[in-house]
This record gives C-alpha cells, sequence and structure tokens, in this order.
C-alpha cells in the first residue's frame, strides 16, 4: 500500500479512476473546504472509508506535515510496461513522445518532469529500476497527482531499452550541455523519445553514445546547465511547438 496526500495529488488519483483506494483521512477541526466535501463524495463513491483525525495522526500517515489535511491510502503504484506505452502511443493517432530518464533519483525532479510530461502530452516516462527514484509520495505530491494519469515505465537496462525503441522507429535525442546540435535544430516532429540526466553527472556516457542525436539547450547566463525538470519541461515544448501542438488543447 502508498499514500498519497495533499489536495490536488488526491484529486486526481480519485479523478484517475485508480483502483485500490481503501481509505481517505481528513484532518479534523478548522474550517473544511468545500474540495474536502469533493473529496469525500468521490471516495465514498469509489468504497473508501473516510475517517477524520488529528493532524498528528496525518503527519504520521503521509511522512510529512505538508499534506494539506488530507491523506489517501491506495494499492501500490503500479508501473506499465514499455510495450504498453508504445501501444497507446500508436492509438493515440499522433507521434510518439517518450521522457527516458538517465539516473534522476530526486523524487521531486521526478514529479516535477512527470508534471511537464503530461501537460505537454508525452505518452510516457521510462526509468531504470536501480539507482533513480520511484514514484513516491513525495513525487506524486510535487507532480500535482500527474502521476495518476502518466504512464510510467521501469526498465533493467536504458540502454537496451534505447535500442528497443530504435527498433520500433523512434529517435532518441540526450539533451546534453555539450550537444553536437541545438535542441530546436533538431527534427522532434517523429517518433522520439527525449533522454536527460540525472542531477548529478547527466546523460552517463554510454547512454548518450546510444542515442541518434545529443542536442543543447542554449545557454544564456552564466550558469552552465539546467536541473533535470527544467531541461524536461524546455525539451518536452520544443517537441509540442515544432508538432504544432502548442494550442492550448489537452491531447487525446
Amino acid at each position: 500500500m502508498r499514500v498519497v496526500y495533499g489536495m490536488n495529488p488526491v484529486r486526481e488519483l480519485l479523478r484517475s479512476g485508480a483502483e485500490g483506494v481503501t481509505e481517505l483521512w481528513l484532518a479534523e477541526g478548522g474550517e473544511r473546504p468545500k474540495a474536502f466535501a469533493d473529496l469525500e463524495r468521490a471516495a465514498r463513491d469509489r468504497g473508501a472509508k473516510v475517517r477524520t483525525a488529528p493532524r498528528a495522526k496525518l503527519d504520521r500517515l503521509a511522512g510529512v506535515t505538508q499534506h494539506q489535511g488530507i491523506v489517501a491510502v491506495v494499492a501500490d503504484y503500479r508501473y506499465r510496461e514499455l510495450d504498453e506505452i508504445l501501444a497507446a502511443a500508436a492509438a493515440s493517432g499522433r507521434p510518439p513522445l517518450l521522457v527516458l530518464l538517465d539516473g534522476v533519483e530526486d523524487p521531486h525532479n521526478l514529479g516535477a518532469i512527470v508534471r511537464s510530461a503530461h501537460a505537454l502530452g508525452a505518452h510516457g516516462v521510462v526509468m531504470p529500476r536501480d539507482r533513480a527514484a520511484g514514484v513516491t509520495p513525495s513525487a506524486a505530491k510535487a507532480s500535482a497527482g500527474a502521476v495518476e494519469h502518466m504512464a510510467i515505465a521501469r526498465v533493467t537496462n536504458l540502454v537496451r531499452c534505447i535500442e528497443d525503441l530504435k527498433t520500433a522507429g523512434i529517435w532518441t535525442v540526450a539533451a546534453v550541455p555539450d550537444g553536437d546540435q541545438d535542441l530546436a535544430s533538431v527534427d522532434l516532429r517523429g517518433p522520439t523519445a527525449l533522454v536527460l540526466g540525472g542531477e548529478g553527472q547527466g546523460v552517463r556516457p554510454l547512454v548518450r553514445k546510444s542515442c541518434d542525436h545529443a542536442a543543447r539547450i542554449p545557454m544564456l547566463g552564466r550558469v552552465g546547465s539546467l536541473n533535470a525538470s527544467a531541461a524536461a519541461a524546455i525539451a518536452l515544448y520544443e517537441a509540442t511547438r515544432q508538432r504544432g501542438e502548442t494550442t492550448g488543447k489537452n491531447p487525446p
């Protein structure tokens, strides 16, 4: 079992139709916002038990104090298979757009990346099983609930995953500070996987070598690089811009 806390993450959890929500805990006291009543109704409709308790109880359940007075207990997150993501991309009628993460270990960075990926129309996020953040409560909170709508897969070997994507006709583009060309000059309109590195060493050399392109995000300031979540947002926006999808409409 896992916990999801915070107003937006719990709302998106219930909106997503996620199965296995067993309990919804609400903090006692104070003025409970109307949103609590809506979430309470949605939780009961899913067969979950709704309970109230002092904030200290919710602090212990969530493991943090910044839970906004609402904590849901739900079944473990279901990671997808890469084939599932590719099948969903094919069914969407849009060229596949994936985000591959090479060693992102900060759950807040992961959550922010998933939030951008969902907002900008990516079909899925792929990351290694080892030495990488998973979908933890803090990642869910940082994503504002987007983890409940985004297909996330874990793979044993990222290089092998890249080779599988190439076989499936998907071009891989590593975002690195010293890339051979600007990201905007790479054609991202076709089937594309954007590869982003972790907080420390970035995209590892073998992963970079396996990619079709190594592209840089132009930097005008003195800081030489962006963190993973900022780079992901920029790269994803460039892909949607090239595809003519930056219309404010939600993708199908």
